[in-house]
């Protein structure tokens, strides 16, 4: 039962691995009905205080976590993780300040009113890489269906949200009852979601979904790579024929200069018949 909640109100306690996920965030009440999310637009080494101080504002009202958000991929999926980890969170308040690189809030937006498609992409994502390779589709679904977004910076029509008492009137009002009105929504306590939790890890079966190529590109690579292997197996063949078949001994009229544009860096020695290096670049003979 939660803190001071109503009998009505089902509330379930988390499992002892909850939350599952490390990252960024802080951890308050495990029987909240609200979670917050605060996009980061830097690194995580230069956070600014205002945003820091949202972490704080949002555990002292009530949240069950806290944290920052700075990628459309591997951060999403920890979020998911953690969600469904705990069935009380029934919330997601998003705040802070957008990326206008990875545009992380605009891809949670799309991952809950969209999902993801055969390829896990989210679908409607703006970001470069929003791919959720590292967790189940179960906990997508489950997260989709658990959860219900609260975007602050959606709501003030901006690329930022980081009034404390916005935050806090949000919070409170998800702790109601009755359905009480905050901005566009009308928020209240449901209580616990009805199913049991659902407590894993990421899988990290891809570590680096930035550095993957789509199918284009990965045939594009494909075929330059084959292209190059087929010029060297044949640059290698024309080699070893002219060094090992005997070259008969003629006397050049062409300046070394003047056969450097067909032959490289080597030339033909009209005395030995063979490949040696320019002796005007210092090169050994071969």
């Amino acid at each position: 039962m939660s803190q001071g909640a109503s009998p009505s109100i089902r509330k379930v306690k988390p499992p002892p691995e909850y939350p599952p996920e490390e990252g960024h965030y802080l951890r308050g009440n495990d029987y909240s009905p609200a979670a917050v999310v605060i996009l980061l637009h830097t690194f995580y080494d230069k956070i600014p205080d205002y945003l820091e101080k949202l972490a704080s504002v949002a555990i002292e009202s009530g949240s069950a976590l806290a944290g920052m958000l700075q990628t459309e991929n591997v951060g999403i999926e920890k979020i998911v993780c953690n969600v469904v980890a705990n069935p009380n969170i029934r919330y997601l308040i998003v705040c802070g300040v957008e990326s206008v690189g990875h545009q992380p809030g605009q891809a949670l937006a799309s991952l809950v009113r969209n999902g993801v498609d055969e390829r896990r992409d989210i679908i409607g994502a703006e970001g470069p890489t929003p791919y959720l390779y590292n967790i189940a589709l179960e906990s997508i679904e489950r997260f989709r269906k658990q959860i219900t977004l609260v975007h602050l910076i959606e709501e003030n029509q901006a690329m930022i949200a980081t009034d404390p008492q916005q935050l806090r009137e949000a919070i409170r009002c998800s702790y109601q009852e009755s359905p009480t009105d905050f901005m566009s929504f009308k928020l209240y306590d449901p209580g616990a979601y009805p199913e049991p939790s659902i407590c894993s890890k990421l899988t990290w079966r891809i570590e680096k979904p930035w550095t993957l190529t789509t199918e284009r590109e990965a045939e594009a690579l494909k075929s330059i790579q084959d292209s190059a292997q087929k010029r060297a197996a044949i640059s290698d063949e024309k080699l070893c024929v002219n060094e090992f078949l005997a070259i008969p001994t003629i006397e050049l009229s062409m300046s070394r200069t003047a056969q450097q544009p067909f032959l490289g860096n080597f030339g033909l020695s009209p005395q030995r018949g063979n490949l040696e290096s320019s002796k005007k670049d210092g090169e050994r003979t071969l």
